[in-house]
Parts: C-alpha cells; structure tokens; sequence
C-alpha cells in the first residue's frame, strides 16, 4: 500500500508521520529527493536525497522518479527503484508529498494508493504554527500561506480527510485509517485459498456429525 498524507505547510504532518513511523514497523518512509538545500539538522539520505538541478533533471529525463513537482521554486521527487524494492519486500509505504504528487501517484497505481489529507484548525492557527517556528522570513511565510490557500482547494482529492487539532488524535486516527484499509479484502492475499479450505470442511458441507 501507498500510504499518502498531504497538508499545507505547519499542518503538522511530519509530526504524525513520525509518530505513525514509530509506531507501525511495517511502515516505511519514501525518502523523497530535493533541489532545496540542506537545513541545519538535517541529514542526507535520511530527511531527503539532496541533488542539483541539473542531476534532478538527469532523473527526470531517466524515468527515475513515481512522481515529481516544482514547490517555494525548488523540485521533489520520490525515486522510483527504493518505493519498488520496499513493495517486494512487502512493506507499506509512507509518502509526505503534496496534492501534486497524490494526484501522479493515485494516476499511476489506482487502488494500491489511499490518500489522507490533513487540515490545519483555522488559517490564522496555521500561520500562528509557522511563525513559532522562527525558521521562515516574513517572504517565505507569506508565500506558504498563500500556497496553502492551494492546497486546501484539492482536499476531495483524497480519501479520508483529518482537522489537526491535537497531534495525538490525528496520529490515533492516522493509524485507524492504516489498519482499516490493511483489512480490505482486495488487499488480503490468500484469502481465495482459505475460503476454499473452509469450503473443503465435511461440518460446513453438512457432512459431520449433527
């Protein structure tokens, strides 16, 4: 399964998407890779793949990435070879990736894609959240709030949908949404098989004793 969570920037998203990391080990993130430079703390590889433009575009033009797009004047992408490696080892995949990326993905793998969006309280919480985080100039901060605007117009793009009040009850509902759609049936391999043994039993037959 590709799992997707989406939301304007200082939703709260990378919060979640940690907490349901720690939480889940058959959960496993897509490291996406990025023109952006490095941020202090960061580190590559881990938080992203950081490239130059001219080797994103080299990937581009190879066919190497599930999806891309152009954000705040910097390129990301999530690299195709590592997503297919973890789906063959039979692991689920977290994608942190805006409504852009959702849209590719969901065009590229249909039913194997769900999509969660997750909504900010009210603007003015959101640019309250991104102000306390002291990282961003007043540009960069109004030009967030205005992509936000954006992205909030695409959330019936997505499956399920989640206001971020509370970190701990949008991570609760993060996970509920996981299992639940672990549980479908077309997503349960085997069962074709099972049903057929319970088929085979001489009590469901009406074979055994009464």
């Amino acid at each position: 399964m590709l799992f997707v969570i989406s939301s304007p920037s200082g939703a709260g998203k990378s919060t979640v998407s940690r907490k349901l990391l720690a939480a889940d080990t058959g959960l496993e993130m897509s490291v996406s890779v990025t023109t952006r430079p490095i941020r202090p703390g960061e580190v590559d590889g881990v938080d992203y793949h950081f490239v130059d433009l001219a080797r994103f575009r080299e990937m581009v033009t190879a066919g190497e990435f599930l999806e891309w797009a152009h954000v705040f004047g910097h390129r990301y992408g999530t690299p195709r070879a590592p997503v297919e490696a973890m789906l063959a080892a039979g692991r689920d995949i977290l994608f942190d990736i805006d409504w852009q990326g959702a849209q590719q993905l969901h065009q590229l793998a249909g039913g194997d894609v769900v999509r969660v969006f997750i909504f900010p309280p009210s603007m003015e919480e959101l640019e309250r959240r991104l102000r306390s985080r002291a990282t961003d100039s007043e540009e960069v901060i109004a030009a967030r709030m205005a992509r936000a605007t954006t992205e909030v117009g695409h959330w019936d793009g997505y499956d399920y949908v989640l206001v971020n009040q509370d970190a701990d009850v949008c991570f609760g509902a993060l996970k509920t949404i996981l299992d639940a759609e672990r549980h479908r049936r077309s997503r349960q391999t085997g069962l074709i098989g099972f049903v057929r043994s319970l088929t085979r039993d001489p009590i469901v037959q009406g074979t055994g004793p009464a």
